[in-house]
């Protein structure tokens, strides 16, 4: 969240209003912090529901003054207060909410007791502590504790930020401060500054970098409110050059408890654990001299500051996740939809397919187009799995459909659909690709680009055609083959990816060819093969995806 929006959509009152939202078991709380708070099926929605009777832009909660509205922006299948289709309603506390799916989700509104604005509380108590001169120490840092224990609640990583340099800044009284918290690589990196005016800072150039490096070194505190007592900061050039007197740098760590024994009893101590970065704050005059509470004080914000900053990272890192799994059921929902078979129907031959994904969106897929030369069917596997192998398969099978219709032959259609692989991919992706053409008259041309070989199934007796070609996408200027072999009525050709073959059970042994052939030749349909995968496996999740194709040719007088 940016903190030009928590400063432009927070409410006059300082408090927000609470959405839950729930979908079947689960339940998610949400702050509504932002006005328009917009609920869709698009991806960048603030609510994004994964569900086809949600609109991609559905509605949005609007705030007026001190109530909130909610608006339906002409969705298919409406927006319902409390079971009542609206197209605008002023919110009351416990209303609830239905996007077009009723029967699947819904959000309940609860303005009053909803959740504050911790940070704001915080820094309002801090206030008070600052203007009552009466105050004594020792009640200033229960003050203190008790606003820092309602901030514990709070989930939104900016917000802690700045509350923390707000309140550093105020009990310090110096003119800026800076949190900075390490990366991935262990580089430490600015991510909040501000000023006493409780302005944002951007510039971390003219700071005491060697103390800040220092402190992160040395995982210790650095409290200097009077630098020019101090001879051993002499040497450092930014103190000198910018005439800081007031310089304070703490490390922003957890203490963990760990258990000792001593004579068999345990004991808990507290160990310091490895900082995760750094509050700074500095000044060009000399700070009021700090006594051992307000030490105490600023060690305590270090202290839960890093819990904070922790817990709110983790809570950005699950709020991602889920974002990417709405995105995921959002590309699974358009990938079935694109890869959904439309078998023909054709007087001389029965198709029938099956795909088990062992991801939810996969590189997988078959389709079959009738063409004017007989019917035409294509399996195929790209390499790697998720998102990336699904994106390029939906490409893969746009290609082959349209040269298909177009009506271009089977090792045309192979070696465009090559050229355009190498080309984009340099070969560092490719497909194994089995593309069959079955005449009226029984004669069946295949080209098999480096996938698992097909079944012929004649009777009770199992062939496997040795023919191939190296996959599609590795070699720019391959050259393709195809092969052919007569069918007789009640003929089966079977294809299958190598997701059945390389199936494994709990003890680790894969399916293979041997239990593929047994299982298609006992079975007169392809549901015989995965119900002997399925036993087979024996509830062992499958590694890679399954997908089978049974072509059965029938002639025209059948």
């Amino acid at each position: 969240m940016s903190l030009s929006g928590i400063s432009h959509h927070s409410s006059g009152s300082g408090v927000f209003p609470a959405l839950v939202f729930v979908q079947g078991s689960e339940q998610k709380n949400i702050v509504l912090n932002r006005t328009p708070f917009s609920v869709g099926r698009k991806i960048d929605k603030d609510l994004v529901i994964a569900d086809p009777r949600v609109s991609r832009d559905h509605a949005q909660i609007m705030q007026e003054g001190q109530d909130f509205f909610i608006i339906d922006l002409g969705s298919k299948h409406g927006t319902f207060v409390n079971g009542e289709r609206i197209q605008r309603q002023k919110l009351e506390r416990g209303d609830r909410l239905e996007f077009g799916a009723r029967d699947s989700a819904y959000v309940l509104f609860n303005p009053a007791h909803a959740t504050s604005n911790t940070a704001r509380e915080f820094l309002s108590q801090i206030s008070v502590i600052g203007v009552k001169p009466e105050a004594t120490e020792l009640e200033k840092l229960t003050l203190f504790l008790e606003a820092a224990r309602k901030l514990n609640t709070a989930g939104v990583l900016d917000e802690i930020l700045i509350t923390m340099l707000d309140v550093t800044l105020q009990l310090t009284r110096a003119e800026r401060g800076y949190i900075f918290l390490r990366d991935d690589d262990g580089k430490l990196r600015l991510m909040a500054g501000r000023n006493s005016k409780k302005e944002p800072l951007l510039d971390d150039k003219t700071i005491s970098h060697s103390i800040l490096e220092e402190s992160m070194r040395s995982n210790s505190e650095f409290l200097f409110t009077d630098t020019s007592s101090q001879q051993d900061l002499a040497g450092r050039q930014s103190i000198v050059a910018y005439d800081l007197r007031t310089v304070v740098c703490i490390p922003l760590r957890k203490m963990q408890v760990q258990a000792t024994r001593d004579a068999q009893t345990p004991v808990p101590s507290f160990s310091t654990a490895e900082a995760m970065g750094v509050l700074y704050v500095d000044s060009r005059f000399t700070s009021r001299d700090m006594s051992q509470v307000d030490k105490n004080i600023l060690h305590v914000i270090a202290t839960e500051g890093a819990s904070l900053i922790e817990n709110a990272r983790l809570v950005q890192a699950e709020e991602e996740a889920r974002r990417y799994q709405q995105e995921l059921s959002i590309a699974a929902s358009i990938q079935q939809r694109l890869m959904q078979v439309k078998i023909p129907e054709v007087p001389f031959a029965r198709l029938h397919g099956r795909n088990l994904s062992c991801k939810e969106i996969g590189g997988d897929f078959y389709d079959a187009v009738n063409t004017r030369d007989g019917l035409a069917v294509v399996l195929a596997d790209v390499s790697g799995k998720g998102v990336s192998a699904a994106l390029l398969a939906s490409t893969l099978q746009g290609m082959i459909y349209s040269h298909l219709t177009a009506g271009m032959s089977l090792l045309d259609v192979v070696a465009a659909v090559n050229r355009f692989f190498a080309e984009k991919m340099g070969g560092e992706k490719y497909a194994t690709v089995l593309l069959v053409r079955l005449r009226k008259d029984g004669e069946l041309e295949y080209v098999n680009c480096g996938h698992v070989p097909p079944l012929l199934v004649c009777g009770g007796e199992v062939m496997r055609p040795p023919h191939g070609n190296v996959p599609v996408g590795l070699l720019p200027d391959a050259t393709f083959e195809s092969a052919s072999c007569q069918m007789q009525s009640g003929d089966r050709f079977i294809l299958v990816t190598d997701g059945v073959t390389e199936a494994e059970n709990t003890r680790g042994d894969f399916f293979e060819d041997s239990r593929l052939e047994a299982a298609a030749a006992k079975s007169p349909t392809l549901e015989g093969i995965f119900s002997a995968l399925t036993e087979f496996c024996a509830g062992n999740p499958f590694s890679d995806d399954c997908t089978v194709v049974e072509l059965c040719y029938t002639s025209p007088e059948l």
